[in-house]
């Protein structure tokens, strides 16, 4: 059963997403009680004018040459650059875009009725950029993230991340005369290089050629953590939303640490760096063939850790990076941030789940500590998400039911990192998986393509 909500999809072969294979995905259900008068879709997303391949090939290479922040913002799929629609306040700066009539590069534009109740959908399928999006004069109450309702919440702004939806009322007021709004989108997490990408909200009756005469509202500074997480702390699951059960059966705990492989940089978990070999992890399952399960690691992995400074051992080796969970579980998954390879700097990673909805437990700063600190688990009221921050130098933690048979990523949504190692996979129901009736096109790689060439099946 597909569930209703504010949904997105992506490649995940290479780094397709960075390409641009990604879209929205509205599910709607008849059952649907949030009022209001009309919706907008608003896909977000970073441009780089470095291609996908070569993209990957600097973050493979040896030293890595790093791609840089992207050169654009865009906004479902428009962008422009070394431009702006607020170029007219920026003396010495960007000049001003200026867009005719059916322009592929003009900014979709939100046109709205006085004294109404509009419902944006908001993605972010971004490579690198987390973000915050405004809208000028006006409030949003959040309503949905991850496809599913959460309490009602109002706020100026929202931060959005790499991997997650949200949707927000905006109530519209009677400004007279009737005049456009700044809506803009820049980046937050990661000291920006980029400019924020900009459209209106254009009230019925305002000029089409009036200039705003105001610029559009900075974005929050990008490294104020603590404003990022006073908003992730504000969401709960609506009134109804089922309580995750009260107890795991097991615990996993995931240190995300950056680190060295012969001298190429890597990101690793629990110092294993996922490498995802060319036969299909289900049709290894499907068939058979050798694969080499993870143990659950205990907390030590975190304990023995020095998370505030770069690591003392930096090297890391690479692993398939699949763990067997069997079907029933209740998993807990202890995501622990620390230090990169060089300088004190800790970064952002909206970790993400196929498959499955998670509870979000709670968050904490420094090293997460084993009977003090899941004896302050949200169980009540826990939202769920398929996406989640793990902020700086800090732990998130998260509960999630094994009900799904099947072989899931679990990785951060960051695409250079998820490149460069940074994720984990989950066999579940492995006995059930071996009795799938899997189609062999799906299977078309490595030893399991070799298999069905043997057998005279092309």
């Amino acid at each position: 059963m597909v569930q209703a909500g504010t949904h997105f999809y992506h490649g995940h072969y290479g780094m397709q997403r960075s390409a641009g294979l990604y879209g929205m995905m509205v599910v709607r259900s008849p059952k649907e009680t949030l009022q209001y008068d009309g919706e907008f879709n608003l896909l977000l997303s970073d441009w780089w004018h470095l291609s996908s391949t070569l993209q990957e090939l600097s973050l493979s290479s040896k030293p890595m040459r790093w791609i840089g922040e992207p050169q654009s913002l865009l906004i479902n799929g428009r962008g422009q650059f070394d431009c702006s629609q607020a170029g007219y306040f920026n003396e010495g700066g960007l000049k001003e875009c200026n867009f005719t009539k059916d322009d592929p590069c003009a900014p979709t534009t939100l046109r709205v009725e006085p004294n109404k109740v509009y419902r944006l959908r908001i993605a972010s399928t971004t490579s690198l950029a987390s973000l915050n999006l405004a809208v000028e004069g006006h409030q949003l109450e959040v309503v949905e993230a991850d496809g599913n309702y959460v309490a009602p919440f109002t706020v100026d702004d929202i931060d959005i991340y790499s991997g997650e939806t949200y949707s927000v009322l905006l109530r519209t007021h009677n400004p007279s005369p009737p005049r456009k709004y700044w809506i803009s989108v820049g980046v937050r997490g990661r000291k920006p290089n980029t400019p924020q990408a900009l459209t209106m909200l254009h009230y019925a009756g305002a000029s089409e050629s009036e200039r705003l005469p105001f610029p559009p509202r900075e974005t929050p500074r990008w490294d104020d953590f603590n404003r990022s997480k006073n908003f992730s702390k504000k969401i709960f699951a609506a009134k109804g939303y089922p309580p995750p059960p009260e107890k795991s059966n097991a615990q996993l705990f995931l240190l995300n640490t950056q680190n060295l492989m012969e001298g190429y940089t890597k990101w690793a978990i629990n110092n294993l760096s996922l490498s995802v070999p060319a036969t299909p992890y289900i049709g290894s399952i499907r068939y058979g063939l050798p694969l080499e399960y993870l143990k659950f690691p205990g907390p030590e992995i975190i304990e023995n850790y020095d998370i505030n400074h770069p690591p003392v051992n930096p090297n890391t080796t690479v692993s398939s990076g699949i763990y067997n969970l069997t079907m029933g579980m209740v998993v807990d998954v202890i995501l622990q941030n620390s230090n990169v390879l060089k300088g004190e700097i800790s970064e952002v990673h909206p970790w993400h789940l196929h498959g499955h909805d998670f509870w979000v437990l709670g968050y904490g700063e420094g090293k997460f500590q084993p009977g003090v600190d899941d004896k302050r688990y949200n169980l009540t009221n826990a939202p769920l998400r398929n996406t989640v921050a793990l902020y700086p130098y800090g732990w998130t933690a998260l509960r999630f039911v094994t009900d799904n048979p099947g072989v899931w990523f679990f990785h951060c949504h960051i695409e250079p990192h998820l490149h460069m190692g940074m994720g984990v996979v989950f066999a579940e129901g492995v006995d059930q998986i071996a009795k799938m009736n899997i189609p062999r096109e799906a299977l078309g790689c490595g030893s399991t393509r070799e298999m069905f060439m043997n057998q005279g099946r092309h």
